[in-house]
């Protein structure tokens, strides 16, 4: 759903600790303190002249995208589909670097075409040499947790799809694969090639 991207580095210590246990049970932050957080780092960013912003897997509820539309404008929502082998995938194969923090992803997902499906390609995302001795996996990256996840998903959130969908405002994009496959398509899309080409240009 929709790109939570915006920046909650200024949580103080304790907000931190809290939502760490709540993730690494495969549970949701409540409404109110997703919304609670929203809310100031948008007015933050308000005063600070910032124009716009992302958000990343919120609204998850359609109590949740009401309430937003309370709280500020959405201009687009767009609903990045993958298979649910490969999403299966690709979340156990996420790994983070022990020492420098960095994320990687050991999976390499090839699937093959069939009965009218295309197949879908994603390389596996390595580290450099300098981390790969030190490589760990999330605490929420178990195959009982993302499943949990994944059934939360279905209850909760695919009434979401419908809610942005009655008002014009989803649009539904099937991942071919991994960034270099996926990221012209959605440009496309969009119809933001162009701005591409310009910001290419102009670097």
């Amino acid at each position: 759903m929709l790109c939570w991207i915006l920046a909650l580095s200024g949580l103080c210590f304790p907000w931190n600790l809290k939502l760490k246990e709540i993730v690494n049970q495969g549970k949701l932050v409540s409404d109110e303190i997703i919304i609670d957080l929203l809310s100031k780092r948008l007015e933050a960013g308000e005063a600070k002249g910032e124009s716009g912003f992302i958000l990343d897997g919120f609204p998850r509820t359609v109590r949740q995208a009401e309430i937003l539309e309370g709280v500020t404008d959405i201009d687009l929502v767009i609903n990045l589909k993958l298979r649910k082998e490969a999403l299966l995938a690709k979340c156990l194969g996420r790994r983070i670097c022990s020492e420098c923090g960095g994320n990687y992803n050991v999976a390499c997902i090839d699937i093959k075409a069939e009965n009218g499906k295309p197949g879908m390609y994603m390389a596996p995302l390595p580290p450099p040499p300098q981390c790969a001795s030190k490589l760990i996996t999330r605490a929420d990256d178990t195959e009982e947790v993302v499943k949990q996840r994944l059934r939360i998903y279905q209850a909760m959130t695919l009434p979401v799809e419908d809610f942005y969908r009655s008002r014009g405002k989803l649009l539904e994009f099937d991942l071919p694969g991994g960034v270099r496959e996926s990221w012209p398509k959605l440009l496309h899309a969009l119809n933001l090639e162009d701005e591409e080409d310009k910001q290419s240009a102009a670097a």
